[in-house]
């Protein structure tokens, strides 16, 4: 028993190794646009925002004032940040569980989504879904869906919906490196090729999909070339640079929008916590989180060149941040006091 314990532990020490490799940025195309001052101050202010907000859930769900799951996004900002800096207002987001950061990008209010954690009448979905079930057409959000993979269909959908209407917009359907072993995400690509679907899937690779690295999981660790058999192109891109997943985006967003059809970007990113707050994350080591957190996290690398390329001051950032800390707080105060949906709310929104 002692011996074969022995060698499971070695063997999750090697597969967690050979995902930590895997995960460093120099395996991605890095090519990056050079960011102007406000650009790089935009994407600073709305990566640390999403990171900020993310603190707050995991402190309220500590707390006992978020029920359910969390899933948090804390260092995969960069991938949400820079594919909606490079995309049109219209155009659709539709992704998996991991979704707060999504819905921040998107230009949904923290208080309406923390309020929907806290299940608050003022909440996006009047308090009755949670991460899981937050949807808004004014920002053209379809949600953060809990069946693994089920969103990759729907996210077609409004792809083949765009696609009938000509009406020039893309689907931006994000999924995981656990999801993209489903069966419904290559009918999708079959369908959104055969048609040329304005659709840019973004598999967002964090190494670890639920808890088990990709090396365990996957016979193709590249997921960028997933749609091949489809004759869908596809881009290994550095998630961790908000500059890079901005040049890769605009590249896959106008490929999609111009008819030439669907573009997989695989996103090399990584979450800092576990799968959920549920999760301790013991299938990978402290060293190796510490190593992300040191030298590739997305929001020390812009801060890095707003101080260094840019000229910021230290006072500017620590305004910044000062004035993101106060819209969370806010946002949380509400989600607090907010009340609790009437009782007369278990009977709206049922659909037969």
């Amino acid at each position: 028993m002692a011996a074969t314990a022995a060698k499971a532990a070695a063997t999750a020490s090697k597969a967690s190794k050979t995902a930590a490799r895997s995960g460093k940025a120099a395996g991605a195309t890095k090519t990056a646009s050079s960011f102007s001052r406000e650009q790089e101050l935009s994407a600073y202010r709305e990566m640390l925002l999403i990171r900020r907000f993310e603190e707050k859930a995991g402190q309220m769900y500590g707390m006992g004032l978020i029920g359910g799951f969390c899933h948090l996004y804390i260092g995969q900002e960069a991938v949400v940040v820079g594919l909606q800096t490079a995309s049109r207002e219209g155009d659709q987001v539709i992704t998996g569980y991991r979704d707060h950061g999504h819905m921040i990008a998107a230009g949904m209010a923290p208080r309406g989504v923390m309020a929907e954690l806290t299940g608050r009448r003022g909440g996006y979905s009047h308090g009755k879904g949670g991460s899981m079930h937050m949807f808004s057409v004014e920002k053209a959000f379809y949600g953060g869906h809990g069946i693994v993979g089920a969103q990759v269909s729907l996210g077609t959908g409004l792809a083949f919906a765009n696609a009938y209407r000509s009406d020039g917009k893309v689907s931006l359907t994000y999924f995981g490196d656990g999801a993209a072993n489903q069966g419904q995400v290559y009918e999708s690509f079959n369908m959104a090729a055969l048609w040329k679907l304005p659709v840019v899937y973004v598999i967002e690779n964090n190494k670890y999909a639920m808890g088990t690295s990709v090396s365990r999981a996957s016979a193709q660790t590249d997921f960028s070339r997933r749609g091949l058999s489809f004759n869908i192109p596809g881009e290994q891109v550095d998630g961790m640079d908000v500059r890079a997943v901005y040049a890769a985006g605009q590249k896959a967003i106008e490929h999609a929008r111009s008819g030439k059809g669907p573009y997989i970007l695989e996103m090399l990113t990584y979450r800092y916590r576990g799968h959920s707050m549920s999760d301790p994350a013991k299938y990978r080591s402290k060293d190796e989180v510490q190593k992300m957190r040191t030298e590739h996290d997305p929001i020390e690398q812009s801060r890095a060149r707003l101080l260094g390329e840019h000229g910021v001051s230290e006072e500017e950032l620590k305004k910044i941040d000062s004035e993101i800390r106060d819209i969370v707080n806010d946002a949380a105060d509400f989600a607090t006091n907010d009340p609790e949906p009437d009782p007369s709310e278990l009977w709206t929104d049922i659909l037969k």
